[in-house]
């Protein structure tokens, strides 16, 4: 055994220090495209929302010509931000602080008392500082910097590889949208989205439908691919075991789960009946919010309800289980719930970092590659020395 599958590429600094954390806001998120919705959340002019890009905020808007902009969400008078969340601006955008207004392509229309405080100011020449928005997949995703390569360069490679889901034909499942708390860093939720070697083990009871001896990763560039296919018994019973609808346009070698995550921090989860994005956003050196959303086959709520209760009766719906049987409702790892059992984990290794005792051991060869090639990846947007 090597020593560089027992060394971790990146040292302990890196998921514990704020000084760290803000370079990652600074050289990475700053730096990269960003998820920032569905094509559907900015469906009518005027529709808009805000997104967080590393040290930025940008607001992405449908103007009454249809197109889509980005901007960076700050009044270009004092610097204070333009709109909050997500909502609909029927004719213009207004500053709350001092009523400075804007259309929605981003000139600046009008300034109160301009003529009295402002006799040098010519509103023709002043507009919204741009960014980049395109979209891909279904998605939308920008980019800080009004001047940055093209999406389909950044994903060279991985966006055809990412699963055959229609994704603009799937409508969105309101049941399928949370957002989930990790007291740990976003490179340990990261990390554990591509460790293929804890899937067999914490997620026994709760992941048996895949056969994760057969799982195919890999890389394109900085972004990782994921396919596994279903267990034998869960595969030979799909129409009856699937809980939702089958999405009826996925070719039959390709069943199974997708799960790749595109750099730096959205992941994928499609399979038989479900679509999903899953948005990791770091907070702080041991905070990180995950966002969920989920998308299913456009059927009606017949069908819905039919296959539910035609996949109550899957027999093997009885391993369903958490990893321990503890008895207590609030063990996340009794919970029969994976993504209980990933949050447990991963805390558990953010509260591990913090004891003098702390080493990363061997690692496992092939299961745990992916960690250290992220590691890898992370250090080098960040211009550290590689071990």
């Amino acid at each position: 055994m090597t020593a560089t599958r027992r060394m971790p590429i990146l040292p302990v600094e890196a998921y514990t220090s704020q000084a760290w954390f803000d370079r990652e806001m600074r050289e990475i998120f700053s730096r990269t495209w960003q998820f920032a919705g569905l094509i559907e959340d900015v469906a009518e002019p005027g529709a808009y929302f805000t997104v967080q890009a590393g040290l930025n905020n940008l607001l992405v808007v449908r103007g009454h010509d249809q197109r889509l902009r980005a901007f960076h969400n700050i009044c270009r008078h004092r610097g204070t931000q333009l709109l909050r969340t997500a909502g609909k601006a029927e004719k213009a955008i207004t500053c709350p602080y001092h009523d400075w207004t804007y259309s929605l392509n981003g000139q600046l229309l009008s300034v109160p008392a301009k003529e009295r405080e402002f006799p040098d100011l010519d509103i023709r020449t002043v507009c919204l500082k741009k960014a980049s928005v395109e979209t891909w997949n279904g998605l939308l995703w920008v980019h800080p910097d009004p001047e940055a390569e093209l999406l389909m360069d950044f994903l060279a490679g991985a966006q055809d590889r990412v699963g055959p889901h229609r994704v603009e034909e799937l409508i969105e499942w309101p049941q399928g949208r949370a957002t989930e708390v990790f007291r740990a860093n976003w490179k340990i939720v990261v990390e554990n989205f591509i460790d293929v070697y804890h899937l067999a083990h914490l997620h026994s009871n709760t992941l048996y439908m895949y056969d994760h001896a057969k799982a195919v990763n890999g890389w394109a560039g900085p972004h990782y691919l994921f396919w596994e296919p279903h267990s034998e018994d869960y595969g030979a019973s799909l129409k009856m075991a699937s809980p939702l609808p089958l999405i009826d346009h996925i070719p039959e070698d390709q069943l199974g789960a997708f799960a790749p995550m595109l750099f730096p921090n959205i992941g994928l989860s499609a399979t038989e009946g479900s679509w999903s994005t899953f948005h990791i956003k770091p907070v702080g050196p041991a905070e990180t919010h995950v966002e969920v959303r989920t998308k299913v086959a456009n059927a009606s709520g017949w069908a819905f309800t039919t296959q539910a209760a035609r996949s109550a009766m899957w027999p093997g719906w009885r391993r369903l289980g958490g990893k321990y049987d503890t008895g207590d409702k609030d063990d996340p790892m009794a919970s029969g719930n994976f993504m209980a059992e990933d949050i447990y984990a991963c805390e558990q290794q953010q509260k591990s970092l913090q004891s003098p005792y702390f080493e990363v051991g061997f690692t496992s060869v092939k299961g745990e590659d992916s960690v250290r090639q992220f590691q890898r990846v992370v250090a080098e947007w960040l211009g550290e020395d590689l071990p």
